[in-house]
């Protein structure tokens, strides 16, 4: 054996022959064993069966529904407004400050003020939203500020 006749060892087995005879080692029943369903071609069982038991997904009980006339709001609480030194607030400018997520491409998600967080809120604040809350409005307006709906 010379130095260039060396050939690289084989990385990769054969194909496996089956029905090839009995000498192969899978002859005869190509490796599937004895009759039933598995053994014939075309013989694939889905993942989710269960031997006609009552499936799972058909067991478990459905309730309730999804309401496809929700309107999804985008929320914006006073007591997050404390720590911006602005007085005056639109919609814009909450996007700006990731208060509120961004509209997306036709999407047209109003924004409602809520009155969460307040236990120290003293600020005489403007805002233009799509809608508050009666104790939000209530709030803003005894401190002198504005809730204008858009």
């Amino acid at each position: 054996m010379k130095l260039h006749n060396i050939e690289r060892p084989s990385i990769t087995h054969r194909k496996k022959r089956l029905g090839k005879g009995q000498g192969s080692g899978t002859g005869k029943t190509s490796g599937r064993g004895h009759k039933g369903q598995k053994s014939r071609s075309g013989g694939n069982i889905p993942a989710w069966f269960e031997g006609g038991q009552m499936p799972y997904q058909r067991r478990v009980p459905k309730r309730g529904f999804t309401n496809i006339f929700r309107l999804e709001t985008r929320v914006v609480n006073l007591g997050d407004l404390l720590n911006v030194e602005e007085n005056e607030f639109d919609i814009a400018k909450f996007e700006e400050m990731n208060l509120i997520r961004k509209a997306r491409a036709n999407e047209k998600a109003p924004v409602k003020i809520l009155a969460n967080n307040i236990e120290n809120f003293d600020k005489k604040v403007t805002i233009r939203a799509n809608a508050f809350s009666k104790t939000a409005k209530e709030i803003i307006e005894k401190l002198g500020g504005k809730a204008e709906v858009i």
